[in-house]
């Protein structure tokens, strides 16, 4: 909220690619900054709009491009040649562009990541949103930074960070200890989130009706499901269902999209349990959709 505070003003705009992280939402209204989204598709593996489509979301209150890269929901990383139009697009229409990189150690299949802080000529531009809590497994740490060449916005956010109370101390301390975690560390993590995600679509493949494109970064993937209403599916799971006394527990895709109707027939699926346990968990999904009285097909 502090790089949204500190880069627009109450009645500006924000493009950001949807679905996204749900809390953007929140955080810009708490600015006072409207979100115009930029839909992708899991038909099309969730890139990017072309230019021109995202050039004519752009009015004159619009001020910034955020972007979750790699992305939570999807896990899509986004190529050079998307972050080199975006750059161009920033540049031309004299916006921000705003980098949420928190899972930018967690890439796969041969991908890179590219950070906003690498494009050329976007040292006044470029701004990062940064956090401990991914990379060490340490969400409650509390624990996240703002990096940008542009020493306006820190002075802002420096201004607006006066709000917070106290700083947590412990947490910082230890966050900076975690900063010499040997490369060792994020190859191991690493090779177990991509065991659990081929556990995931190994059972998603089985599922008649079911569709999600293979992440290549985070830890989470958004799969369509052949139900009436991805809400109440995954309340149904936790109400009415279990097999032998055990369900599932998914986030509907609907809360990660700006746009009305989008999202009802999708869920978000998180690689938090360790290979065996996510591939029993697509088990129990299956035998949950065989029953699911709101079943499409």
């Amino acid at each position: 909220i502090f790089v949204m505070l500190a880069c627009m003003d109450p009645g500006d705009e924000i493009l950001i690619p949807e679905p996204f992280y749900t809390n953007y939402l929140g955080f810009a209204v708490e600015a006072g900054v409207r979100v115009v989204p930029l839909t992708c598709s899991a038909e099309n593996g969730f890139k990017l709009p072309d230019a021109s489509e995202i050039e004519q979301k752009i009015t004159r209150r619009t001020k910034a491009i955020m972007i979750c890269n790699p992305n939570n929901p999807t896990g899509y990383v986004y190529s050079k040649a998307e972050m080199e139009t975006l750059r161009d697009i920033a540049i031309n229409n004299d916006l921000y562009l705003i980098g949420d990189e928190v899972y930018r150690e967690f890439v796969y299949d041969g991908k890179q990541h590219h950070s906003v802080m690498h494009l050329k000529d976007m040292d006044e531009r470029a701004v990062i949103v940064d956090s401990t809590s991914k990379r060490y497994s340490a969400c409650g740490a509390r624990v996240g930074c703002i990096v940008t060449k542009n020493k306006a916005i820190l002075d802002t956010a420096l201004r607006f960070g006066q709000a917070r109370l106290c700083p947590p101390t412990l947490e910082q301390i230890a966050a900076t200890a975690a900063l010499d975690t040997p490369q060792s560390y994020f190859d191991e993590v690493m090779g177990e989130y991509l065991a659990r995600r081929e556990a995931v679509f190994e059972g998603l493949a089985k599922i008649p009706g079911a569709f999600a494109h293979k992440p290549s970064g985070a830890f989470y993937t958004v799969v369509k499901l052949p139900v009436d209403d991805a809400d109440n599916f995954c309340k149904w799971l936790l109400s009415d269902f279990n097999d032998n006394k055990e369900t599932v527990m998914m986030a509907p895709a609907a809360g990660f999209y700006a746009t009305p109707g989008l999202g009802t027939d999708e869920v978000r699926i998180a690689f938090v349990l360790n290979a065996p346990a996510m591939r029993r968990s697509m088990e129990i999904l299956a035998k949950a959709l065989a029953v699911y009285p709101g079943r499409t097909q």
